[in-house]
């Protein structure tokens, strides 16, 4: 089970909207300079996500809860949005360059098959998708956020 922390924006009727901050995967790695990570990073605009999750516990807003998610949907969805175009991608070009006998063909049915498996991916994760078995679940529900309070005493002579 992979498990994430995310807080709670709203409860409503048994769900609840989470936002899941998005963490750099390289700020303390001593190659930043070279790391492919760290660049992606920096282009998207987006540092955080927001989901929906069954919770028949109410929750509030601010709470910190504990999602898990199955390693293996998590893999299986890598392999389908991975896979899929790569292997489009070489079965069509394979199949054009066989047909035509031109390495402009075999561009074609690379760029052809590269779309198609795109697309094939993402008609079999929207069926995917609604699989009890690959929904993130909640796993513990930290205290809400006004519920615990720190006092400081200090005794008259300063200590």
């Amino acid at each position: 089970m992979i498990k994430e922390w995310a807080t709670v924006v709203s409860w409503q009727n048994g769900e609840a909207i989470l936002r899941c901050d998005v963490k750099a995967s390289c700020s303390s790695c001593a190659s930043r300079a070279g790391c492919g990570s760290r660049l992606l990073n920096k282009l998207g605009p987006q540092n955080h996500h927001m989901l929906s999750v069954a919770s028949e516990q109410p929750l509030v807003e601010g709470q910190k809860v504990e999602l898990g998610i199955a390693e293996g949907s998590l893999i299986g969805s890598a392999l389908l949005v991975y896979m899929s175009p790569l292997v489009g991608l070489f079965i069509v070009a394979a199949l054009f360059q066989g047909l035509f006998g031109s390495d402009l063909a075999a561009f074609c049915g690379a760029v052809l098959g590269g779309v198609g498996g795109f697309l094939i991916a993402r008609g079999f994760s929207a069926k995917l998708s609604h699989r009890a078995d690959w929904q993130p679940v909640i796993l513990s529900v930290a205290l809400p956020p006004d519920a615990l309070r720190v006092e400081t005493v200090t005794s008259a002579d300063g200590r």
